[in-house]
């Protein structure tokens, strides 16, 4: 991988905050709109430790998440990797963001968890319908 693909991944995430989590329920694929972050080669998003996402990534670690794409033809990441549950109270200071508030109550709610995501795969996808492997 290049420097100035993994820059182009990295320019993505942090301007389309917003993309598609897909976990396993089962053995069919269950989808939902998440934030998203990055520090260094890992996503994280954040979300309540009741929720079918957590079971499911406890069940099946494998994810694969969509950024970028706003229909003006841009280039968009699709990424797969590995997802666990992170309760670091540091991490969960660094993510909080105001806009989790109508589903946690800060970050020292006891349900808000992290999910960390390790990527294994990335294709990178430029307005040409060109792809990048990584």
């Amino acid at each position: 991988m290049n420097n100035n693909n993994m820059q182009e991944v990295i320019n993505i995430i942090d301007s389309d905050h917003v993309g598609v989590l897909s976990t396993m329920q089962g053995n069919k694929p269950h989808a939902r709109y998440m934030m998203f972050f990055h520090d260094e080669s890992q996503l994280y998003t954040a979300t309540n430790k009741k929720t079918h996402k957590v079971e499911e990534i406890q069940n099946n670690p494998n994810v694969h998440v969509l950024l970028g794409f706003d229909q003006k033809g841009d280039k968009y990441i699709e990424l797969q990797g590995k997802a666990n549950v992170v309760n670091d109270q540091q991490l969960k200071e660094k993510y909080w963001n105001d806009q989790l508030a109508p589903w946690l109550d800060g970050p020292n709610d006891p349900d808000y968890c992290l999910l960390q995501i390790n990527p294994e795969h990335i294709e990178l996808i430029n307005g040409n319908n060109e792809t990048t492997i990584m």
